[in-house]
């Protein structure tokens, strides 16, 4: 391996997506041992010289069937910290999906802040830097880090696969699911109008929520005789979003698609996005879908590869190019 470029590895559990950002890269992914013990503890350490070397370490946060947030966050951890002890010149924490990213503020009293905490946590076990791919609340995101962190979003990706779907139709809307989202809707939307040099129109659902659950919502935006895109950075139990495509076609929208960067799909959420409401839905492949019946993939949901704007960002990072330039329409 060429000691001038930078160490890439991939945590087991997010091997398969590290893999795919290093052939993009050109590079093999760097060996590591990941090894469990009788009680349920754990060790992960390199196997390759990490002194004076740049590493990149892939490792997504979230819970599948044979580790949960936590295991895959102790485990990132402890790898930044071995590598630390290893004399890694510069360690850079590669996310794509953040756990804990929606608790960033208290919403009652004496909550915990739990992005700033997973923010500690990721420096105090030695991390330079972070990136990651479209969080819940971006100012929250920046502000919990003291070291220098890269935001990706997604917009480019969605921009490109419904500038292609969507060039026939008429009138394209784009629908933020809460008025907290409106920003994102908006950078979205605008890409969207200059990939198809026309205008492309705005929407949001108003909504009250008390203790997570969400109680009513109506459709501020003319929708009428739209194709409607819902967006939204992740998917949890799709509730929100199955409120929101009904609102939608009662607002007279022909079509409605939805874009989430990241599809958690968790409790019911492949009866409720099963809805005829619901054309199609479209995420990046941070999180696979395992946890919707296989049948409901194959019909509705369409996945975007991610790795290519992963691996163009590391590339940048290691050698002193803009992010900024990569994330521009």
């Amino acid at each position: 391996m060429n000691d001038s470029a930078p160490l890439v590895f991939a945590l087991n559990a997010s091997r398969d997506f590290g893999q795919a950002v290093a052939r993009q890269l050109g590079l093999k992914l760097a060996a590591h041992e990941e090894r469990e013990f009788e009680d349920g503890e754990h060790k992960v350490r390199p196997l390759v010289n990490a002194r004076n070397r740049e590493v990149f370490v892939i490792h997504s946060l979230y819970a599948d069937p044979e580790q949960t947030v936590n295991d895959k966050l102790c485990r990132l951890l402890f790898f930044i910290a071995a590598l630390r002890d290893a004399s890694a010149s510069r360690i850079t924490a590669v996310i794509p999906y953040l756990a804990y990213a929606r608790k960033d503020k208290k919403s009652q009293t004496r909550d915990p802040v739990t992005t700033r905490y997973v923010a500690q946590l990721i420096e105090t076990a030695g991390a330079d830097r972070v990136v990651t791919l479209e969080t819940h609340n971006l100012a929250a995101f920046q502000n919990a880090f003291r070291i220098p962190t890269d935001h990706l979003d997604s917009r480019l990706l969605f921009a490109d696969h419904f500038a292609e779907m969507l060039k026939d139709r008429s009138k394209v809307t784009v629908v933020s699911p809460d008025l907290g989202g409106t920003k994102r809707a908006d950078a979205f939307r605008e890409t969207l109008q200059h990939r198809l040099q026309r205008e492309v129109f705005s929407g949001f659902m108003e909504k009250t929520r008390a203790l997570g659950v969400m109680t009513a919502g109506r459709i501020v935006g003319d929708l009428a005789g739209s194709t409607s895109i819902i967006l939204d950075d992740l998917i949890s139990t799709g509730g929100t979003i199955a409120k929101a495509a009904r609102a939608c076609k009662d607002s007279g929208a022909l079509a409605v698609y939805v874009a989430a960067t990241h599809g958690v799909f968790v409790g019911k959420a492949g009866d409720v996005l099963a809805s005829d409401d619901i054309e199609r839905i479209v995420v990046s492949n941070t999180i696979p879908p395992f946890r919707l019946p296989a049948d409901l993939v194959a019909e509705k949901v369409t996945l975007l590869p991610a790795e290519n704007l992963i691996a163009e960002a590391v590339r940048r990072i290691s050698s002193g190019e803009s992010i900024v330039e990569l994330l521009e329409p």
